[in-house]
Formats: structure tokens, sequence, C-alpha cells
């Protein structure tokens, strides 16, 4: 009897942040993303304004019932000089269309995913930029399951861009709580932080622990993450993300859309 109370708590425990999160309005479930916004967000410098490098790591609710559970997050990064950004994602129904799941495209870089308004993780530019770009682009491209995909507990965007973060530890990569599936390692055990500060060990992406000190102390359950981050006082809970929640920098706004992909 104790055992099932306290599976009982622990579901509930688990299911209460996404939850709120549905009650709250901050995901739109049904069929609405098929007509959803996707318009930029004013976060990513215009290349005509700005010709230095610029790389912007962004994460947006995922779509429908999904954006209740976890994230989408993307790479979108600009040479110096170039006229447009190129972003680097995950994208599950690609696999529909016989495609790699791996999307390098023209897209705009600070759209909306579907309707949900995107963040930036982390930011570089000038020379800090320059260095990551060819980095990011090459640990995209030998991203090992962009055969596959599975919602849960990966691989998915987040297992890519935790795949990217540890291959460029420059980023400092914190991926959010919410960023479900950041944790599978496939046949490994242990890996580093996704921000390359510490390690990490996880079961298939649903038991696991981590500790860095980019992201604090993780514990992983199903999936999803409970934490503490002691250099912001925050804490790490499933649906939610961190609470309080973390200033993010000022970024120049306005970026010019595109859409045309490239590999």
């Amino acid at each position: 009897m104790k055992v099932l109370w306290l599976s009982l708590l622990m579901l509930v425990l688990l299911l209460a942040g996404p939850a709120f999160v549905i009650a709250s309005g901050t995901v739109t479930l049904g069929p609405a993303w098929i007509s959803a916004d996707r318009g930029p967000a004013g976060l990513a410098p215009d290349p005509a304004a700005v010709r230095e490098p610029v790389v912007q790591v962004y994460a947006a609710r995922a779509v429908s019932w999904r954006g209740a559970f976890g994230v989408h997050p993307w790479f979108a990064v600009k040479p110096a000089g170039a006229a447009h950004y190129t972003v680097y994602e995950v994208i599950g129904w690609r696999l529909y269309r016989g495609l790699p799941v791996l999307s390098i495209s023209h897209r705009t870089p600070d759209g909306r995913w579907f309707g949900a308004a995107p963040v930036v993780l982390t930011e570089l530019r000038g020379d800090a930029a320059a260095a990551v770009i060819p980095k990011i682009d090459a640990a995209a491209r030998a991203y090992p399951y962009a055969d596959r995909y599975r919602v849960w507990p990966g691989p998915n965007s987040n297992t890519f861009a935790a795949w990217v973060g540890r291959a460029v530890p420059e980023l400092r990569l914190d991926l959010p709580a919410t960023a479900l599936g950041k944790d599978y390692l496939g046949g490994s055990l242990f890996a580093r932080a996704p921000s390359g500060t510490g390690w990490q060990v996880s079961l298939f992406g649903l038991v696991g622990i981590l500790l860095a000190a980019e992201e604090g102390l993780e514990v992983n359950l199903l999936g999803m993450t409970f934490g503490v981050q002691p250099s912001t006082l925050s804490v790490k809970l499933p649906g939610l993300g961190v609470l309080p929640a973390r200033p993010r920098g000022t970024v120049t706004p306005a970026a010019a859309p595109a859409t045309d992909e490239v590999g």
C-alpha cells in the first residue's frame, strides 16, 4: 500500500507542472498549429545592420499537448557579413517525408514555433561567435540519430541540442528543465553535461542525475527534470521550467525572415 501511495504521489508531482501549463493557456491544444504564427519575435539582430558574427540558441514551447511538457530548441548562426542566418534543428515529422530529421535551413532565426514565442538560451557575438560557428555546423552534421525520432524519452530535438552543446562547450548551453529528451544518451550511461561544465549519468533518458557548474543539480525521472541551481537561487520543475525565471540578455531586435532550406 505504501508503494502505491508513493507511486501516486510521484505521478502527481510529475504531472502537476504540465497540468498547470495547460490550464494557464500557455500552450494551445488541437490542430491550430496549421495556421499558427511563424513570424519573427524581434530577437535576432538584423544581418543588414549587424555585420559581426552572431550565434543564438533558441527554445519555444512544442506544438500542441507536447508544449505542456517540453520545448523545441534550435541554433541560429550568422557568419561575419552574411546576408542571412543558418538554422540547425531536428524536426520529427520530416521522417514522414522520407527525410533525415536534421534540418539546416535559412528560415526566420527567431520565428515563433507555431505560435509559441521563443526565448534566447545563450548568445555569442564577434570573435567568440566566429570561433564556434564551424563547430556547430560540424556537430550538427555528425548527429548520430538523424534517421530516427521519438518524442519520449528521445532521441528528439532536445537530444540534438544537448549533443551540439556537448560538442561546443564554449556555448555553456544550459538547456531548460522543459527540454524533455536532453538527457537521452542512447546506449551510453555517462556523458558531459550539455553545458560542458559537469557530468551526468542517465539510463536511456528515463532516470539519471546531472551535476554541473552551469546547470546545478538535476534529477531526471521518466524524462522530466527536478533540480536546483545555486548560481541563480532557482529551482527546476517539470513543465514549469526554472522558477523564478532567469533574466535573459538584451539582444538587438528584428531580423529579416527567410525560409529556404539548404540541407
